[in-house]
Formats: structure tokens, sequence, C-alpha cells
């Protein structure tokens, strides 16, 4: 049984989906949020594998301006800003609030770590109802580095106060769940999509189907 429960937050708490409004507003396609999306985790991830710090909005909104000037539209301020406003907006997944209730009540500490920013989702988790669930909110601004880069998980522990091995990491990407097991922490794969694991990464301590799944087996494993 963990200690302490740390939530990765894009595309694992959040639907992204609303973002592609954003992008047909600003006159690109509707499909053009999930090139833009990866490449800004490429950039940031590479940063962080050169020894380098990134921020995520800067290197969102260059990419954005980039793809825009590709399409051959003006990359203007209203325009960027129009996409990524949008990631003050967006759901929670419909699984996220009672699986999260669940965890909570089995006794297990809850914080989140994001490549973005922490005060993001502030509005996010306050109408999504589970701002009350979290001891910390949590980013990379203060280790400088990405997930999955062993110090992001290790300056969630710290804040935590308790050991890495007393962690579990949930997320939908893989490669996160691989930072956080080779880092020392549990890693369980929120599978929505039935996606398969790369055999490349580490394998997780558990894969399920959503939050509602995951506290059944935290509970169960508290038994």
């Amino acid at each position: 049984m963990i200690d302490v429960l740390v939530l990765d937050v894009n595309e694992t708490l959040t639907d992204m989906e609303p973002l592609r409004d954003g992008f047909e507003a600003a006159g690109l396609p509707r499909h053009g949020l999930d090139a833009w999306f990866a490449a800004t985790l490429r950039d940031g991830l590479a940063l962080t594998a050169a020894g380098a710090s990134a921020n995520f909005r800067e290197l969102a909104a260059e990419l954005l301006e980039a793809q825009l000037v590709a399409a051959g539209i003006e990359p203007t301020t209203e325009r960027v800003d129009g996409v990524l406003s949008g990631f003050t907006r967006l759901p929670l997944h419909p699984d996220v609030a009672p699986g999260l209730q669940k965890i909570h009540e089995a006794g297990v500490r809850i914080v989140t770590l994001t490549n973005g920013s922490a005060a993001m989702s502030t509005g996010v988790f306050t109408d999504g109802g589970i701002m009350p669930l979290l001891e910390h909110r949590l980013d990379v601004s203060v280790p400088g580095r990405w997930k999955p880069h062993p110090d992001a998980y290790r300056y969630a522990a710290e804040v935590c106060g308790v050991a890495v091995e007393r962690m579990g990491l949930a997320a939908v990407h893989p490669w996160d769940i691989d930072g956080a097991r080779r880092a020392g922490l549990q890693g369980f794969y929120i599978d929505r999509r039935n996606t398969p694991y790369p055999r490349a990464f580490r394998a997780p301590d558990r894969t399920v189907r959503d939050f509602e799944e995951l506290a059944e087996s935290l509970q169960e494993k508290a038994k």
C-alpha cells in the first residue's frame, strides 16, 4: 500500500478534447491538437535531457505560432492565447472525481505533479470538485526538470516528506510511468483507451481502466 498517490494532470485527469474548439477558432484543423501537444512534450523532454530547463507555456506558444504560420495564418496574440487559455477550462474525465474520493477515503494522500503550471488547473479542479482532496498541487518549476527526469519525482517526495518507495504515480503516459518506476515509485497505468503498453518501458505495477478501478485496487490492497 502506498502513502501518497502522485497524479499527472494533462490527459490523465483532464479531457483535452475541448482544446480542439480553440484550434478550429484559430483557423487550424481540429486534428492539429495532437501534433502540437506531442511536439510540446518532445521539446520539453529534449531540453530536460540536455540539462536545460523549459517553460511549458512558452514552448507551447512558440510551437503554436509555427503551426499557424505553416497554415498561412497570422500568429496573433489573440489566436495563441485563445488556444492556451483553454487549458484553464478543461473538464475532468468522469471517473476522476469519484475515483479520487474513494482513494482519499482509503487514507491515501493525493498530490498532482505536472510539467505545465500548477496554477493553470486551479479552476479546473475547483469546478470538478476535487480541490479538497489534493494535499499539494506541484509543477516542475522548482526542480527545473520535466518528468520523466528523476528529480521531478524526488521533488514531490521531498514536499510530501515520504520516501519515493511509498509513492505511486498514476498517468496515461507510459513514459511518465517508466520515469516514475526508475525513480523508485510504483506506477499505475490509466488505460481508458485500451492502448497496449510499450515493451520498451518499465512495466506498470498495475494497469486499470480508470480511477474508479484504481481506487478499488488500492482499497483491496489495504485490506
